[in-house]
């Protein structure tokens, strides 16, 4: 059985708020009970038994990692040499070996509660995993998953995609497999490169939208098709979405295409996405990444997430979503001020509307969802790779590194 973590600080002393101004805050019952402006030129108050001083560090609300694969991680076990291949099939037979391999030496419900615990020290408060159901791993990997999201549930809330990394139609067995998952515990069905991967758009967007009316699922998409040929799907997905009133509860995951595009095609397909209420995720990628300024002017939510960490796609990775904002923010040029308060919404405000996160952010009846980092301002926290100085979820202590800063 896993220890439950620690009781919080039921005060936070002299924290500066996103918006600029101090405060105090009062936590009962998990929640945040009351916001007190602090006042101006306040010496600093030694924190008493139950106290926290925070000396006017950044508190954010709780990071948001819209878009992992906990399953896929070697983290936790001997390292990996990465294995170079050709394309995605070959990338996707590569990884039905290596997994096999790293599995008989951590198996997968280790490997991902690692990972989960690590993002949570971060302060990422909620992630959304995609997960592997194919019939190499049948529904192995979603029981591991599940598994290791019960282990940290006090740490982290995490949401589950029932992820058809091998197509939906391609080999025989997957729509049954997805709708196996929806019942077993998986909240959202994915999909894969339609036209890419399965080279039948309607096909395979006929089981994936047919499965989330079935069940009353959400849909993430992962979309690496580019050009023209990716955003004739990108509207496709708007389509279904609009026709059956999902807005809201689809997202596309990496949509390299909006990267690609010229005028006036771009803004055809951005208008359909913000129309239909799709949203886009981008761990920020190199040459694709989509323009995310542009898409966010045009109405389109997008958020981001780390993909893959330290598997057999990726041997980087490390789990902070502040360090993602910092990706997204060189590689789209997001310079000022007003721009990485964007950057920073991808991670935490943006990524919890798009993963459907009720109760978020600070204020006075929310969950103490919290991070505190060594930043005086929500640019600097993107910009400086600040230190984590205290993380809490529903009130309780992930992570207390405050007495650390005078050491």
């Amino acid at each position: 059985m896993t220890a439950s973590p620690p009781p919080g600080p039921h005060l936070l002393l002299d924290a500066t708020l996103p918006d600029g101004s101090r405060a105090d805050l009062r936590i009962a019952d998990g929640r945040i009970a009351a916001i007190t402006p602090a006042p101006a030129g306040r010496a600093r108050v030694e924190p008493g038994p139950g106290e926290a001083a925070l000396d006017g560090a950044l508190l954010l609300p709780a990071l948001v990692d819209g878009h992992a694969h906990l399953d896929k991680t070697f983290l936790g076990a001997p390292w990996q040499p990465h294995r170079a291949t050709d394309g995605l099939r070959e990338q996707i037979a590569s990884e039905r070996q290596l997994r096999r391999e790293v599995a008989a030496q951590l198996p997968v419900v280790d490997r991902a509660e690692a990972l989960a615990r690590r993002m949570a020290a971060l302060g990422t408060g909620f992630v959304r995993s995609h997960v592997d159901v194919d019939p190499d791993t049948g529904l192995d990997h979603l029981s591991a998953v599940l598994e290791a999201r019960e282990r940290v549930r006090e740490l982290i809330d995490v949401q589950v995609v029932a992820f058809p990394q091998s197509g939906v139609l391609a080999e025989p067995g997957v729509a049954g497999l997805l709708d196996a998952a929806l019942r077993e515990g998986a909240e959202l069905v994915g999909g894969l490169d339609p036209f890419g991967f399965d080279r039948d758009v309607d096909g395979q967007l006929d089981v994936v939208f047919g499965l989330a009316e079935r069940h009353g699922a959400a849909v993430d998409i992962h979309l690496h098709d580019g050009g023209e040929a990716g955003a004739a799907q990108l509207r496709a997905i708007a389509g279904r979405t609009a026709a059956l009133g999902l807005g809201g509860r689809v997202a596309v995951s990496h949509a390299y295409c909006l990267g690609q595009l010229e005028e006036p095609e771009l803004t055809r397909t951005a208008s359909a996405l913000a129309a239909a209420g799709v949203a886009v995720m981008t761990n920020g990628p190199v040459r694709t990444m989509p323009p995310v300024k542009l898409l966010h002017e045009l109405g389109v939510l997008v958020f981001a997430g780390s993909d893959n960490i330290r598997d057999a796609w990726w041997p980087y990775g490390t789990g902070d979503m502040l360090e993602r904002a910092t990706v997204i923010g060189l590689q789209g040029e997001l310079m000022t001020d007003q721009e990485l308060l964007l950057a920073a919404e991808l991670v935490t405000g943006h990524a919890a509307r798009a993963l459907g996160v009720e109760e978020y952010g600070i204020a006075v009846g929310r969950p103490a969802d919290l991070v505190a980092v060594a930043a005086h301002s929500v640019p600097e926290a993107v910009a400086a790779h600040p230190g984590r100085l205290l993380v809490l979820h529903r009130g309780r202590t992930v992570l207390d590194r405050l007495d650390d800063r005078s050491r």
